[in-house]
């Protein structure tokens, strides 16, 4: 059984329903839920204009705090519809290549289990998702539950 579930999110509509299915594990097992989101900081390096990466990198930002405040507030509000009254969270933000801080993760945090959604939020995240998904669930030592 689980002691700890690591959630990588991206805000997306598949991390959304990863969230839900950790959640009702977690309310199952008694493990505690560690919500990753990670900012890719490898992609940022790729861009030349100084500028623009300085716009881009505010933007992800501003993108990572909301989707870990839409997570926090449903959480709140909705007490996960009476399913997650005995489960913790702890949130961790990162910066780096997704798939490597998500594996580190795992090691650092002693996570039993990973639970991630199939592929981002659309366009070049969702291929760059898709790409960390799949590096996770080839490489993590642990099980990886692959939501879509």
């Amino acid at each position: 059984m689980s002691k700890k579930i690591l959630l990588p999110t991206d805000g997306s509509k598949n991390a959304e329903r990863a969230g839900e299915y950790a959640i009702s594990l977690a309310d199952i097992s008694g493990a505690d839920i560690i919500i990753l989101n990670v900012i890719d900081t490898y992609y940022l390096d790729s861009i030349p204009q100084p500028d623009v990466r300085e716009s881009v990198d505010e933007e992800l930002r501003s993108s990572v705090k909301q989707s870990i405040e839409r997570f926090e507030d449903e959480i709140e509000e909705n007490k996960c519809n009476g399913k997650c009254k005995n489960v913790n969270f702890k949130i961790l933000i990162k910066e780096g290549k997704p798939a490597d801080i998500i594996l580190q993760t795992i090691d650092n945090e002693g996570i039993d289990q990973v639970i991630i959604g199939k592929s981002g939020k659309h366009g070049l995240e969702r291929l760059l998702l898709g790409r960390t998904t799949d590096k996770v669930v080839k490489e993590a030592k642990v099980p990886v539950n692959v939501i879509s």
